[in-house]
This record gives structure tokens, C-alpha cells and sequence, in this order.
């Protein structure tokens, strides 16, 4: 079950959500296709439950937002990004464990 904290990010709210967000946010980029992608689905509810208030989780579906993906060089999915400041601090692409991206998260707390 998907989990309501994470945030699903379009170019409308992107600059609400994650330029301007006080906390890190760990963004994934992922597509409805892509078996990789629905394997850390389960990894990125729970990061976002685990967090909540610490640092903010979003994902951003690159067939509906393309322009998001094309903006942040998207070459491959799951692309994972922290941003911290409105800047990417940090990337990660393929399949991570929990730990990876807890560890990712803490580093830019």
C-alpha cells in the first residue's frame, strides 16, 4: 500500500515541494513500466513514513512529467535525487536498499 506521505511531484508543484522545502527531499523518478522502479516502491513508502518531519519523499512519474526528467538528466529509472537547498546533493540510479537511501537522507540532514 502506497504511503501517503510521499508526495507525488509535477511540474507544478516541483519548486513548492522541492526547491523551496525547508528539509531534504529525496525524489525518485520512476515510471509505471519499469519492474526496478516497483521493486523500491515498498523501500520509498517506508522512507517516507520513517521520516516524516525529518526530510520530505517524492516521486515523479517521467511519461507524465518528462520535462522534470529532461531537466535533471534523467538518462535511466529508478533515478533517486536528494535535494537539499533546491540543489541536488546527491544521486543515486538503479535499485537501492533502504539503507543506501536512509544513508543518503542522513548525510544531508
Amino acid at each position: 500500500m502506497a504511503s501517503e506521505k510521499v508526495v507525488t511531484l509535477t511540474a507544478e508543484n516541483f519548486d513548492a515541494e522541492v526547491v523551496q522545502s525547508a528539509t531534504p527531499v529525496l525524489v525518485d523518478f520512476w515510471a509505471e513500466w519499469c519492474g526496478p522502479c516497483k521493486m523500491i516502491g515498498p523501500v520509498i513508502d517506508q522512507l517516507a513514513d520513517e521520516n516524516d518531519g525529518k526530510a520530505k519523499v517524492g516521486k515523479v512519474n517521467i511519461d507524465e512529467h518528462q520535462q522534470l526528467a529532461v531537466q535533471f538528466n534523467v538518462q535511466s529509472i529508478p533515478t533517486l535525487l536528494v535535494f537539499k537547498g533546491g540543489q541536488v546533493v546527491e544521486q543515486k540510479v538503479g535499485v537501492a536498499s533502504k539503507g543506501d537511501l536512509q544513508a543518503m537522507l542522513d548525510s544531508h540532514a
